[in-house]
């Protein structure tokens, strides 16, 4: 029997979910994967038109030998399962060994290195894409970037991503994941630590908003790993901060009590520990977003020696976005194939034109360029 060619891994999860509706709409077929069925079934349950699609439910155990016995036969498979840093290499693993492409939404910069380091070269020469934070909060910026690197004069990206919404439990973890580990951005060719990147935030004027947005350097962000090695760019900065001030004031207070009081601990410890401080932040799973309250405004600059370009992207849904990015790009993976292989941006994978057109397709986004 053939297997279907897309897994959805971590399907019982809010993001997952999301993935599972897009594919469904584009009409993919797709295993709904997880440890629990239960879980997993309520979830689907919840996908609009779910009668409708193409799928399976399949449960499996977390190891790689497991994993890469379920995988074998698919062709994409798309990791929901985090913080990534705890549970992210057993998957990329076994997505390796059973020559699948693999996608996740982590925003975990120290993890994305390590993966980078270790897998990208194997994925490259099995014709494997490795693709981690496929997600709104770091594709959106990447199609912005882009769009800016079109003027080859410019050099250098500065990206603010300014979401409207309360992340989920899983989003949440990673954000308490990033205290323990140093952020880098690209600085004239050099990844450069940020010192201190949550003891003070970055106040960005923003379209649409005659008060500031408190930004941070949130992990350090995807993009300066993904202009590491592009010769079109030597420098790479990005701030994400939410319209929520005090949301993004308890991150910071959060970031200070680890570093006085948790950071010392043994690590399964301080993993109780900041586990117990996401879910107090996100009890339960979020409701479905709304196009009407949850805004996103994603901004780059692009500067060179004589030339500055702004590329400004209006959107709503970010998590629902996700799912669509996700989707989007698995239907690609599965039909031409990816644009490059190894360690790659989302933009990368697919272009960021068709990218940017199968998010303003669905009514997602809307964008502005221009020369300053």
């Amino acid at each position: 029997m053939n297997k279907k060619p897309v897994i959805v891994y971590g399907a019982s999860g809010y993001t997952g979910r999301l993935i599972c509706e897009f594919l469904r709409e584009y009409q993919i077929p797709f295993i709904a994967a997880g440890r629990n069925r239960a879980k997993i079934e309520e979830a689907m349950a919840k996908v609009p038109g779910i009668e409708t699609a193409d799928y399976e439910i399949q449960t499996v155990a977390h190891n790689v030998e497991s994993l890469t016995n379920f995988f074998s036969g698919a062709k994409v498979v798309c990791n929901t399962v985090g913080p990534f840093s705890r549970f992210g290499s057993t998957v990329v693993e076994a997505c390796l060994a059973a020559q699948c492409h693999y996608l996740d939404t982590t925003g975990e910069q120290a993890w994305m290195m390590e993966m980078r380091d270790i897998y990208s070269d194997s994925f490259a020469e099995k014709g494997l894409v490795l693709a981690p934070s496929t997600s709104y909060m770091h594709a959106v910026g990447n199609i912005a970037a882009e769009f800016c690197l079109e003027d080859s004069t410019i050099d250098s990206i500065n990206a603010a991503c300014i979401p409207t919404g309360v992340p989920t439990v899983g989003s949440t973890q990673t954000v308490m994941d990033m205290c323990r580990n140093k952020q880098h951005w690209l600085e004239n060719n050099h990844l450069v630590e940020i010192q201190d990147p949550m003891a003070h935030g970055h106040e960005v004027t923003v379209p649409g908003f005659n008060a500031t947005i408190m930004a941070l350097p949130w992990g350090g962000g995807s993009l300066p790993l993904w202009y590491a090695n592009d010769v079109r760019v030597h420098t790479a900065t990005s701030l994400t901060g939410f319209t929520n001030r005090p949301l993004m004031r308890a991150v910071m207070d959060i970031a200070a009590n680890y570093n006085s009081n948790i950071k010392d601990l043994p690590l399964e410890e301080q993993e109780a520990q900041l586990d117990a401080i996401a879910a107090s932040i996100t009890p339960s799973m979020p409701p479905r977003e709304n196009r009407n309250i949850h805004r996103l405004v994603d901004r780059v600059y692009g500067t060179g020696p004589k030339s500055q370009v702004c590329c400004t992207i209006l959107g709503h849904s970010a998590y629902i976005q996700t799912g669509l990015v996700q989707a989007f790009i698995a239907k690609t993976l599965i039909g031409k194939g990816p644009n490059n292989v190894g360690f790659q941006s989302p933009c990368k994978v697919v272009g960021h034109r068709e990218l940017y057109g199968a998010l303003e397709g669905f009514g997602f986004c809307s964008m502005k360029l221009e020369t300053i």
